[in-house]
């Protein structure tokens, strides 16, 4: 091995084990990211200077959204793996669909269990769905960070053959080192948009006009995800592996596309008013 890689540092994915219960910490990741983005969408919506007055939503219905966000992610994210890169697998082994803790999450299946999620939930208590969307947005960072460390840990996800200093040899993927892209995901989709959403809603006021927070999500997220394909392992025999292309870039571009058009028509009406 090449004496300037980083030895991988191998973590057993179970992080507690009590008789026949262990718990991974693919699912606390989970756990972690949702919780923390639940407390802050509580601090946001107990803000009102941060919407020129009354927040679209109370506490108590971002408590409530808690459960309904959940299902979006977990069952979105699930299906969204099942459908966009693995079909055949799951449909030759039905039973390993509900195995999430083994991994196997896509965050493009989980962004629609999440918009569908709002979507239902806005319209049901009578809530603009683009801030409903826009408080998701900003709690989201948090799941993708902590999404993209459990991805380390599983060492699954891993990037491409490289020889930079700081490579890695992953278990299960040969013996050449590659991109700890697990990582760069995490800064990028993690902490990078985070700040990024913290300044549009803090300095700029971006919850003041509706769908603004949630346009620069989808377009940051996306530009940030396509950078890193070009660091991360292409899925093996996906149709959609052309030239540049890869999945997650393709999937992405709906996305930025969208981004831009939720922030052209947020520019394009009043902000709320004080």
């Amino acid at each position: 091995m090449d004496l300037l890689v980083i030895p991988y540092p191998v973590i057993d994915p179970v992080a507690i084990e009590i008789g026949p219960l262990s718990i991974r910490w693919y699912g606390l990741a989970y756990m972690a990211g949702i919780l923390l983005g639940w407390l802050y969408a509580r601090h946001l919506v107990s803000q009102p200077d941060l919407w020129n007055g009354k927040p679209p939503i109370t506490v108590s219905q971002a408590d409530d959204f808690l459960l309904w966000i959940t299902l979006g992610i977990v069952v979105g994210g699930r299906l969204g793996f099942i459908l966009f890169y693995e079909p055949s697998y799951f449909w030759a082994n039905p039973l390993e669909i509900p195995a999430v803790w083994n991994g196997g999450m896509a965050f493009h299946g989980g962004l629609l269990g999440v918009a569908i999620a709002v979507y239902l939930f806005a319209r049901s208590k009578g809530i603009n769905p683009l801030s409903l969307g826009d408080i998701a947005s900003t709690a989201t960072p948090f799941g993708l960070f902590f999404g993209r460390i459990a991805n380390f840990i599983n060492a699954e996800v891993v990037g491409r053959v490289s020889d930079v200093p700081w490579a890695m040899v992953f278990p299960g993927a040969g013996n050449s080192p590659r991109h700890p892209s697990q990582l760069y995901e995490a800064a990028l989709e993690g902490v990078v948009l985070f700040t990024i959403l913290c300044v549009a809603t803090y300095r700029y006021k971006a919850l003041t006009r509706p769908g603004t927070v949630f346009g620069l999500f989808l377009i940051f997220y996306g530009l940030f995800r396509s950078f890193v394909e070009f660091f991360r392992e292409p899925h093996a025999g996906h149709p959609l592996d052309i030239g540049i292309f890869t999945p997650g870039i393709v999937y992405s571009i709906p996305m930025i596309l969208i981004g831009l058009w939720l922030i052209w028509r947020a520019r394009a009406k009043p902000a709320l008013a004080p």
